[in-house]
């Protein structure tokens, strides 16, 4: 009877790398939406309500 080759460390790595490319997606998307209002702010300190 052979052993059946265990692939669980496959499917933890699979799982972390998925979850760290999302994380990095969603930061990279989080970046833009702010990218106006820091533009703003730069262009007009006392008009930010971050003083």
């Amino acid at each position: 009877m052979e052993k059946e080759k265990d692939y669980f460390w496959y499917y933890v790595g699979g799982v972390i790398v998925a979850v760290a490319i999302t994380m990095v997606m969603v930061k990279s998307s989080e970046h833009e939406k702010y990218a106006t209002s820091a533009r703003a702010i730069a262009e007009d300190a006392a008009n930010s309500s971050y003083r």
